[in-house]
């Protein structure tokens, strides 16, 4: 007898092809796809999705949510969406593998404006006893790329200077280790130290490594290429994937702000690379708002040495005086904060930092960094970011795919982390039409599917994995907002994981039967 039946659905399979009426059978985590009569099978439950889509799973190829998920397992603001799987790890700050849990703690505390915290302490050190936290404790699928930043913590140590050739060395077969405990390739976030103190050289090899082993080179570009030429931190990124001979993603993808280029230079760079002969991919999200730690607007300089040194600087006259000469205005205007801890600074949640500052009767950067030491480093910020007149156009370019950069704490976290993917279905098909259906559900499944490599998730085939999600074409609507960004979207009635329903009928089930999917051995 079968686990389940949906019925009556129009089946878009992701593949970008035009869906079909089929019933989709579901039995213990396989899927099987029937076009003809279908009242013969027995069926423990049968669901009508007359009216309804029926698509694989939505896979994430941009999430920070590897810490938060393990306190938060059930996930609501990403699964309600209809995510089934996520890829973590990303933007060089994965958070394995490591010496000493102190190092790993502190790697935590440097970036937990943007990756939050798990629940302390932290009882893992190798990726996989990292991956081993999510097996059936989860409510959606984990992949696990590797970041640069803990490879060079581990080999360099915290400080900006280049690595020697027995380092370089001790990290190549540092990353062959973690690819071989399942990861997915190697990131990189070239405005995060330590990890931005890689040269490209040093990136080109440690790519090279992961590309050997089947993994792709995932990356939040260099900024400060920027005064070297509008497109240069791109180029270091194709650079990079050809010293390494390695498949390219180029993560958040957009042009930044109107009158900054073209977006026709973005996706040219994307084009000429993929004539040249080169696996160029990119992702996207689809809100204008970008969102990160508010620590990555502060000097590089401030931070050589770890998270100590940025307190020690945070809090000595001399070095404020310095950050505030190099602080850009773009940093303190049309950025707001969230995820305040103490009590007196919930009064901050939502505004922008200039705001603040009058409300404490200080300049914006007194007020920032006297806010960062009473938060210990651990304040979002969100604000201005893209181009919305020109995110249609990579929205809907072919070789870019859907990742919310969800961030998931604090009282206003970008409306993305609620929205990203359902606002494809109601404003990029159906209102705006800048994609066909079957084109946006391909961009969102078995596209970043095969970006990453999983075998058999991201299409409704038979003997593929049931991750499943449905929803109403014609309801579907995200709700997230920058006024009030923590709303679930509506439309979206079921989504399954590995067989188990996880959101019935909009709610969420308590269901936990997401899975860690490991590079070599994704069907387990």
């Amino acid at each position: 007898m079968l686990d389940l039946l949906i019925t009556n659905g129009l089946v878009i399979d992701g593949t970008g092809s035009p869906g079909f009426f089929a019933a989709v059978a579901v039995e213990g985590d396989r899927v099987t796809i029937h076009r003809g009569d279908v009242s013969a099978l027995e069926s423990a439950r049968t669901i009508d999705a007359a009216g309804y889509v029926v698509c694989p799973g939505f896979v994430d190829l941009h999430s920070h949510a590897g810490l938060t998920i393990l306190g938060e397992p059930h996930h609501d603001p990403k699964v309600r969406q209809g995510v089934t799987t996520e890829l973590v790890g990303i933007d060089g700050i994965s958070h394995a593998p490591f010496k000493t849990r102190e190092e790993l703690e502190r790697y935590i505390w440097l970036d937990s404006g943007l990756n939050g915290y798990p629940p302390l302490p932290a009882d893992w050190l190798t990726v996989a006893q990292l991956l081993d936290k999510y097996d059936n404790s989860v409510a959606v699928n984990m992949a696990y790329i590797l970041g640069n930043s803990p490879v060079r913590i581990w080999s360099v140590g915290w400080n900006d200077r280049p690595a020697t050739p027995a380092e370089m060395e001790d990290m190549k077969a540092v990353t062959r280790e973690a690819m071989e405990e399942g990861a997915w390739g190697l990131s990189t976030g070239l405005d995060y130290p330590p990890g931005s103190y890689a040269s490209t050289e040093e990136l080109g090899a440690l790519a090279g490594v992961a590309a050997r082993m089947g993994g792709h080179y995932h990356t939040h570009t260099r900024a400060s290429l920027r005064s070297q030429g509008l497109m240069a931190p791109w180029e270091e990124a194709l650079e990079i994937g050809r010293l390494g001979d390695c498949p390219v993603h180029l993560t958040h993808y957009r042009q930044g702000a109107a009158g900054v280029g073209s977006h026709l230079d973005y996706l040219g760079l994307v084009e000429r690379g993929r004539d040249e002969g080169m696996d160029v991919t990119f992702d996207c999200y689809t809100y204008p708002y970008s969102g990160t730690t508010v620590t990555i607007g502060l000097p590089h300089w401030a931070k050589d040495g770890g998270p100590e040194r940025l307190m020690d600087a945070l809090s000595d006259q001399d070095d404020r005086q310095r950050m505030k000469r190099e602080l850009t205005r773009d940093r303190l205007e049309n950025n707001w904060l969230t995820n305040f801890t103490q009590p007196q600074n919930k009064q901050y949640e939502g505004r922008l930092i200039t705001d603040i500052g009058e409300m404490r009767g200080q300049d914006p950067e007194d007020a920032l960094f006297d806010l960062l030491l009473e938060e210990n480093l651990g304040i979002s910020t969100v604000g201005l970011g893209t181009n919305a007149q020109t995110l249609y156009a990579f929205v809907s370019h072919p070789a870019g795919m859907i990742a919310s950069d969800a961030i998931l704490f604090g009282e206003y976290p970008n409306p993305r982390s609620y929205g990203c993917f359902p606002i494809v279905l109601a404003e990029f098909v159906r209102a705006e039409q800048h994609l066909k259906l079957p084109e946006a559900i391909r961009k969102m499944t078995s596209f970043p599917a095969q970006r990453l490599g999983l075998p058999d998730r991201g299409i409704l085939r038979d003997g593929f994995k049931a991750d499943i999600v449905i929803f109403n074409p014609n309801t579907v609507k995200a709700l997230a907002t920058k006024e009030n960004p923590k709303q679930y979207p509506v439309g979206i009635d079921y989504v399954i994981v590995n067989g188990k329903m996880v959101i019935e009928n909009g709610e969420n089930t308590g269901a936990l039967p997401g899975r860690a999917l490991r590079r070599g051995r994704a069907s387990t």
